[in-house]
């Protein structure tokens, strides 16, 4: 898609230019350390920017490319602890995606109504539904295990719940059908969705208060029937690139 990638290539320039920056001026060090295996005498925390995007992954969800940016945040709440490749802490943090979109297929629908005692179902004429929504999200739990003792190299695993609000009711539902479950006054979505998610990740620290930020996700999206119908998107996985300041 021309205007994903173009979006996409801007906010990574964007988000890569601190980064190099860094990279420049930590060319000439010898020795190095990061503030995650340094956790059992400090609990570091750290704020950052982030840049996700994704696809979905079913047969009828494939169609649908999702990107987002913002901001994300953690502390370490643990020493380092447990033994060889296991070793490390457990992290609490937070991701705030102000900006939010879901790119999706566009397909006609139609409304239908049923009059009181009446048995004849009146529909509207086919109009087209679907296409680009815009919302944003916020995951206000995030639990992280962060890998210590990988040099400038962190790896992790993570669990996560969000919320994730939409300027139409997403994603799209309905058909050309004359049916009153699928295309009637209770026949949509809802413009609130839950987050559910999990993945794995990769800090590389180019100096011991700086990181670049990689992970890959597989996020769940449902409105827990907060909606009349629940098409959500049962399985998508994104792809994130961030950076973060830790203290």
């Amino acid at each position: 898609m021309p205007i994903l990638s173009k979006v996409l290539g801007s906010l990574v320039l964007i988000f890569a230019l601190p980064a190099a920056s860094v990279f420049a001026q930590s060319a000439g060090e010898v020795k190095y350390t990061n503030p995650l295996d340094a956790a059992s005498t400090h609990q570091p925390h750290s704020y950052g920017v982030i840049l996700q995007g994704g696809n979905g992954l079913t047969d009828d969800r494939n169609g649908f490319h999702f990107i987002m940016a913002g901001f994300q945040g953690g502390r370490v709440l643990t020493n380092n602890f447990g033994k060889g490749i296991f070793r490390g802490n457990f992290e609490y943090g937070v991701q705030v995606l102000p900006y939010w979109q879901s790119f999706t297929p566009k397909f006609q629908k139609v409304s239908c109504t049923q009059a009181t005692g009446s048995a004849v179902i009146t529909c509207s004429q086919p109009y087209t539904i679907g296409g680009t929504f815009t919302g944003a999200s916020v995951t206000p739990i995030i639990l992280r295990w962060n890998f210590a003792r990988h040099g400038k190299f962190v790896p992790w695993g993570q669990a996560a719940g969000g919320l994730l609000w939409t300027n139409h009711k997403y994603p799209a539902y309905g058909s050309t059908a004359v049916n009153l479950q699928t295309n009637g006054p209770n026949g949509e979505a809802s413009v609130w969705n839950f987050t559910p998610q999990g993945g794995i990740g990769l800090h590389y620290f180019v100096n011991p208060k700086h990181s670049v930020d990689f992970s890959a996700n597989g996020v769940h999206i449902s409105s827990a029937s907060l909606g009349d119908r629940n098409p959500g998107v049962n399985a998508s996985v994104q792809f994130s690139l961030g950076y973060s300041w830790w203290k």
